[in-house]
């Protein structure tokens, strides 16, 4: 589980820099306003609206992709190790009772001697 943790963090960081990527290659609304009077820097390589189309909906994908790797990341987070409880073939002690591993084994005929 922790190589797909690693691969959506590096699916959400390489998101996240090409959406920077894509928003800085934008135009913005003012560039649109000065193509209307006369600038011709407007022109791209891909048209003057061809541009803001691609570049938009590309965004909007790599937006998705992070997002959708980001509620990943959180839900791989969250999850907790199942613990097997009752069956999991262990015992614990009971209350009262002290476990001694080394302790000589008495003889059930002999009385016990107080120290």
């Amino acid at each position: 589980m922790e190589w797909l943790k690693t691969a959506l963090i590096v699916l959400q960081v390489g998101s996240a820099l090409a959406i920077i990527l894509l928003v800085l290659l934008q135009q913005g609304k003012g560039a649109d306003m000065g193509a209307a009077f006369g600038s011709g820097a407007s022109g791209s390589v891909f048209g003057a609206s061809g541009s803001a189309n691609f570049l938009s909906h590309t965004t909007a994908i790599f937006a998705v992709i992070f997002f959708a790797a980001t509620i990943a990341i959180t839900w791989i987070g969250n999850q907790k190790p199942v613990d097997a409880g009752v069956l999991s073939g262990t015992t614990a002690p009971v209350a009262g009772e002290v476990n001694q591993p080394n302790a000589p084994a008495q003889d059930p005929s002999k009385p016990a001697v107080p120290k």
